[in-house]
């Protein structure tokens, strides 16, 4: 158990300072940016409680904020993903043997899986960047940015996933 929590903990740091060190310095056609750490989130396995899901969305949130100076958006984003998640992963993830299944494009299968990060990445990022706005008259530039975010966080995502399954 406390080498599960260690290496989730290992893995989340990895995401953090990729993230903060790598992938907050790119900006693709002058502001198109890929979160790639909520990609964390979204790998935790099914057999982590719903409590545990939004405490690490909550803290993985928050080091973003902190590092980021974000002010909680990342926080509120992320544990919002958190909170969804199961739902989700109930939704488009195989409906035998959940009990301990951690989401991949294996266990999916590709389009399940697409819909599934899809989804969650585009909310995560919708609601990051309304509240970063936090004005409804950018909706339209939010909205923008939130997709084409995605799309780039989305592409990232994939190599992750391409290479996860080539080195088994």
């Amino acid at each position: 158990m406390i080498d599960l929590t260690l290496k989730r903990l290992l893995s989340c740091v990895g995401f953090l300072l990729l993230q903060i060190l790598l992938l907050n310095n790119i900006k693709f056609l002058g502001f198109v940016t890929p979160y790639l750490y909520v990609y964390f989130i979204l790998l935790l396995p099914s057999s982590v409680s719903k409590e545990m899901t939004l405490l690490w969305g909550f803290l993985l949130g928050l080091a973003m904020d902190i590092f980021c100076d974000t002010l909680g958006c990342n926080a509120f984003a992320t544990t919002f993903v958190a909170f969804l998640k199961p739902y989700f992963q109930n939704l488009f993830g195989p409906k035998d043997d959940f009990d301990d299944m951690k989401p991949s494009i294996e266990r999916f299968g590709f389009n399940m899986f697409i819909q599934y990060v899809a989804y969650l990445v585009l909310i995560h990022h919708l609601m990051f960047f309304l509240i970063e706005a936090f004005t409804l008259s950018a909706f339209w530039y939010a909205l923008l940015k939130a997709i084409c975010c995605s799309m780039f966080t989305l592409l990232l995502i994939l190599c992750f996933e391409y290479f996860k399954t080539r080195r088994r």
